[in-house]
């Protein structure tokens, strides 16, 4: 399919999992994509997409900070004159217990790490959409904000799904889209770059254990996502095909609305 040529996407967080099959999925597609995540694993990920003398770039950045954002966008705009679509995947939660256990420093943490890279990648592209009059949004929340052992994350969430619906109202008259989905458990190869430490007690490790059984228990479906039913909706929303859409948040779950 052809959905998305002669559009720029910026994709983050595409180094591993959910934002590099979106990427991945996206150029196929026929999008001019530029990759951007923390890690320099990215330009790997970019030196595979080439096809028919396109290819991607890849942009390594601290999206927990606005200008990594500011400097992803300004990539795009660089190489291809503008862009058309953001796709904000960054986000994860970082440790797995009841709240009492969270010291202050790793609630922290988790809102840096799972609504700032989104807040400040709408931020970074909002002006230059308002501009040219058309674009979209897409982010990626999580029907965790109703998870067990993760408060932080879900407050993060939770906070990335009010920017959506709010956004949304504030955009829709220059033209512009926000939607976002919210993947349940997704299967994924190992992270070849942690999102923090492993657990290591036997407590920790039951804790997680928790997370995991809930995650299933609460979808119907019984069972984990894979990467390609979470890029195929993301693309979806992001496509022309979604015009009359948007202050949406998709669960993609199984079933489990969050």
């Amino acid at each position: 399919m052809n959905r998305f040529a002669g559009q720029v996407v910026v994709v983050t967080g595409a180094a591993q999992g959910i934002g590099r099959a979106v990427a991945e999925r996206l150029f196929a597609e026929s999008a001019e994509v530029v990759l951007a995540d923390r890690s320099e694993l990215v330009h790997e990920v970019a030196a595979g997409l080439v096809s028919g003398g396109r290819k991607a770039h890849a942009v390594v950045v601290d999206l927990e900070q606005f200008a990594g954002a500011e400097r992803a966008v300004a990539c795009a705009r660089e190489l291809h004159g503008g862009i058309d679509v953001l796709i904000n995947t960054v986000g994860g939660t970082i440790w797995a217990k009841p709240f009492e256990h969270y010291p202050p420093e790793q609630i922290e943490a988790e809102l840096r790490r799972s609504l700032l890279p989104t807040l400040w990648g709408c931020r970074a592209a909002l002006p230059h959409l308002v501009r040219q009059g058309h674009g979209t949004i897409v982010n990626v929340s999580s029907v965790a904000t109703r998870g067990v052992n993760r408060v932080p994350y879900a407050a993060a969430k939770g906070g990335v799904n009010a920017l959506t619906t709010a956004l949304a109202m504030e955009a829709a008259q220059h033209g512009i889209r926000v939607v976002a989905t919210a993947p349940g458990g997704t299967d994924a190869p190992p992270r070849r770059i942690a999102r923090g430490p492993a657990a290591e007690t036997d407590q920790e490790k039951r804790w997680y254990r928790e997370v995991v059984d809930q995650t299933v228990a609460s979808s119907p479906m019984r069972r984990y996502g894979t990467l390609a039913e979470q890029a195929a909706a993301i693309a979806f929303l992001a496509s022309p095909e979604a015009s009359y859409i948007t202050g949406t948040v998709l669960p993609v779950a199984g079933g489990d609305l969050g």
